[in-house]
């Protein structure tokens, strides 16, 4: 089957800071990440005939958004599948495109969680103390987010024999790309990190311990943010500023609990082969891995769900010599912004692993890996283990 090149991202733009400050809400983010990521583009308001929007804003939603910046879109798409919802709206946004229902896309998040102070990971599973439908038969046993992530690291060790150290190499390349990134080092001092430098296995083995036996550089920061992707038609693509990145393969897919199931494996299992086989290629040639690292738990089975190695064989996968760094000889290079670890994590952070692929693709991260081609941004929303969506978007240079 030939490769498509129906849509392609055209401009981006991440908010700057992590820690926002009095008098800056959600929807001022999106509203300034929008206006940037146009400008990027060479675009202005009046080309946006396509909104995407997750509603994670007060006011926000397909609705709010459009009324609040002005515009007066013929197509409208509110997917929110928690942290993986950018995903799936590039992909949805690639095929609404196809479909000739909108020329240019605008997708924009925004979010206040540190400064608004959340519970994210230490509230119930629905992130931050809301009743959902299923509360009544879960909230009763008290199991917080981050409890979740670690029964399925614990598991994962049993059944594959994965090691502490093991996981511990996720943290530590993720920091090493942090550091050199201005935005993440601001963040980490703004968000008062001891020791803002890189570190060591033994540092994260030594960290203490959040939910046994996840520690606490084996998870994600809690920060504000947000940021903004524009997608084009291929003709709109060309009068672009930039050269466009185009989307050539999609797969999403949900999962749950149910009995007999496997809590290592994610919903990326189905939803990986589906976009690698839209794309028509492999894993092996992918230059450059965004994924979803709440915790180093979610890297880890979305590397080995997405088939970039075995089911069971991540540990060994992320700790051969020369694997993940931006610098190493082994594809793939890894989380290059620093990740939701060490750079960024307001709640959903499936826009900036776009914004990141975006930028490796067109040669402006500052960890920037040698002349990648192929780039894959794999979004995981919900609770690892238990109810989740993951969305898989590849990505190619002009």
């Amino acid at each position: 089957m030939p490769q498509r090149r129906d849509a392609a991202i055209v401009g981006i733009h991440e908010y700057p800071l992590r820690v926002v400050g009095p008098g800056v809400s959600a929807i001022q983010i999106k509203a300034h990440s929008a206006s940037k990521a146009l400008e990027d583009a060479g675009f202005s308001w009046k080309d946006v005939d396509g909104v995407f929007d997750a509603g994670e804003a007060p006011g926000g939603g397909g609705l709010g958004i459009s009324e609040y910046l002005g515009l007066k879109p013929t197509y409208i798409d509110s997917t929110n599948v928690g942290g993986s919802s950018f995903e799936f709206q590039a992909n949805h946004a690639r095929a609404a495109i196809a479909a000739g229902k909108c020329n240019v896309a605008l997708l924009t998040y925004g979010s206040i969680s540190h400064s608004e102070r959340r519970a994210i990971g230490t509230a119930g599973p629905g992130g931050a103390g809301i009743p959902t439908l299923f509360g009544n038969m879960e909230d009763t046993w008290g199991m917080t987010l981050i409890a979740g992530y670690a029964m399925v690291k614990q598991r994962h060790m049993f059944q594959y024999g994965t090691t502490e150290e093991q996981f511990a190499n996720i943290s530590v390349v993720t920091r090493r790309h942090a550091m050199r990134n201005p935005e993440a080092v601001k963040a980490m001092t703004d968000l008062e990190f001891v020791g803002v430098k890189e570190i060591t296995v033994d540092d994260v083995m030594e960290s203490r311990l959040i939910a046994s036996p996840l520690h606490l550089l084996e998870c994600c920061m809690v920060s504000d943010g947000g940021g903004a992707v524009v997608i084009a038609s291929a003709a709109a693509a060309r009068n672009a500023r930039k050269k466009p990145v185009w989307i050539i393969g999609t797969g999403e897919a949900t999962k749950y609990r149910e009995n007999g199931g496997d809590i290592t494996v994610s919903a990326g299992a189905q939803s990986g082969p589906i976009a690698f086989g839209e794309a028509g290629i492999k894993p092996s040639e992918v230059d450059v891995l965004m994924a979803y690292d709440s915790f180093t738990i979610t890297v880890m089975c979305m590397i080995e769900d997405l088939g970039f190695c075995r089911k069971g064989e991540g540990g060994a996968f992320v700790s051969e010599k020369g694997r993940l760094h931006f610098d190493g000889h082994l594809k793939p290079v890894m989380n290059t912004d620093g990740g939701g670890l060490s750079s960024n994590h307001p709640g959903m952070r499936g826009i900036f692993l776009l914004l990141e692929a975006t930028r490796q693709l067109r040669g402006e991260s500052t960890s920037q890996a040698r002349n990648p081609k192929l780039a894959v941004a794999v979004g995981n929303g919900g609770q690892l283990g238990a109810r989740h969506a993951t969305g898989v978007t590849i990505l190619a240079a002009d």
